[in-house]
């Protein structure tokens, strides 16, 4: 629609008060992308900013102490011709057939981690008019659980606003829990809380609701109430079972290694289950004392992290095969930002949004290793650049999800990315 035409539109009465109007894909105005077959996604965030150089995309050798920039651990063949990766990752380095290393990432956060992991979740820069809803959220709210009586979108980690529903309420929010073997202890009610406690609570949360119908949009109430009686009907023992580790083999257990492991394990059950996308938090207890986070000391156990991280994923890709569910699952392994090649004052590293790498497995796409190609210290991309638009519409197509299509937050169309397209490459 030409500038010409809008405004005939309008004055001929086109654009009626309260009316809808939007300019994108329901209008034929964007196009249709290819759409993959993936019907899962696990997310494993790794806070704090994982260094890309000294993971998925290796350089020069660097030295801290003499203050030379480059890598800091050597780098190992995998079994795709011509891709490499830190000596650490030797496990996952076999399976790199089944990986890409999206090394060419960027985007314009720097120095704050709360800033880029709101636009690693949401895609977009926080605004002040409006609350965008996380990557988990949309396709929740575009392709609900794949069983019934599920939740669409677990986070298994500590819950944040990034990770939130936004203007899509709280309908497409997330179930979350800390404690893989205790499973989400919100959705029981507690043993002080006896039947009579309970219905005055009911009685109370009647009222409230009445109250807040007089100044609250009725939808998002209705939202809310939606909510909570799925969450109520999540209680039982059918779904509550899934969070039973000890059912599972314990050579598989202990092949997906500690606490993290573990996660990546309830991620798989929760996946067979019929939960459409998990997000599983890397390192929540610092085992390395600074987490992703290297600036300084952090820097010297970083590959107590990149070790956990080659043993739980390796093992939850090879898991996935066996069971039939990889081609059905994409695996994202993403981060807020990465790391410079230089050394700061204290060993370690600072902060890079200029290239970073996000890694994607299985999921059924064509996966080469790695895509994209960065200069010799990993500050910029040389060959095919990745925006987290882009980035992120490939995740959506790859789910089922045009890129394109548009949200509405109130009247107002919002697109699902900012112009995002998908990595045609990695396209099935």
């Amino acid at each position: 629609m030409n500038r010409r035409h809008f405004i005939q539109m309008a004055g001929a009465g086109g654009l009626a008060a309260g009316a809808r109007f939007s300019l994108g894909a329901e209008g034929g105005a964007y196009p249709q992308f290819p759409l993959g077959k993936a019907e899962h996604c696990i997310h494993i965030w790794l806070g704090g900013g994982a260094a890309q150089i000294d993971t998925w995309d290796p350089k020069a050798l660097g030295d801290a102490k003499a203050k030379k920039a480059g890598s800091y651990y050597p780098a190992i063949d995998t079994v795709v011709p011509g891709v490499r990766v830190c000596e650490h990752l030797p496990r996952v380095a076999k399976l790199m057939d089944r990986v890409t290393a999206v090394r060419t990432v960027n985007h314009d956060v720097i120095d704050e981690h709360a800033a880029a992991s709101n636009r690693m979740h949401t895609g977009r820069n926080v605004s002040g008019t409006t609350v965008y809803p996380s990557i988990g959220s949309i396709i929740a709210h575009e392709r609900g659980p794949v069983t019934e009586g599920v939740p669409s979108y677990v986070v298994i980690g500590y819950p944040n606003f990034s990770r939130g529903p936004g203007f899509l309420g709280a309908k497409a929010g997330f179930l979350y829990l800390l404690d893989t073997e205790a499973g989400p202890a919100g959705l029981k009610r507690s043993e002080h809380i006896t039947d009579g406690r309970q219905a005055r609570r009911e009685t109370l949360l009647a009222s409230m609701r009445k109250t807040a119908g007089d100044f609250r949009d009725p939808k998002a109430i209705g939202g809310y109430d939606e909510a909570l009686r799925d969450s109520l009907s999540l209680a039982g023992p059918e779904f509550m079972e899934v969070f039973d580790l000890k059912s599972e083999k314990g050579d598989l257990r202990e092949s997906y290694g500690g606490e993290f492991g573990q996660r990546c394990l309830l991620a798989r059950r929760l996946v067979q289950r019929g939960v459409r996308f998990i997000e599983v938090s890397h390192n929540m207890n610092f085992v390395n004392g600074t987490g992703w986070d290297t600036h300084n000391q952090g820097q010297l156990k970083q590959h107590i992290l990149i070790q956990e991280l080659d043993k739980a994923m390796s093992t939850l890709i090879t898991d996935l095969e066996a069971t039939g569910l990889l081609e059905k699952t994409l695996i994202v392994v993403n981060t807020e930002f990465g790391r410079p090649s230089a050394f700061d004052g204290g060993g370690g590293r600072g902060h890079q949004g200029s290239a970073f790498s996000v890694v994607l497995a299985g999921g059924g796409l064509r996966h080469r290793g790695a895509h994209g190609v960065t200069d010799d210290e990993c500050k910029a991309p040389v060959e095919n650049p990745v925006g987290v638009p882009d980035l992120f519409a490939t995740i959506f197509a790859n789910l089922g999800i045009q890129p394109l299509k548009e949200l509405f937050d109130g009247d107002r169309p919002v697109p699902i990315t900012d112009q995002g397209k998908p990595i045609a490459s990695l396209m099935a």
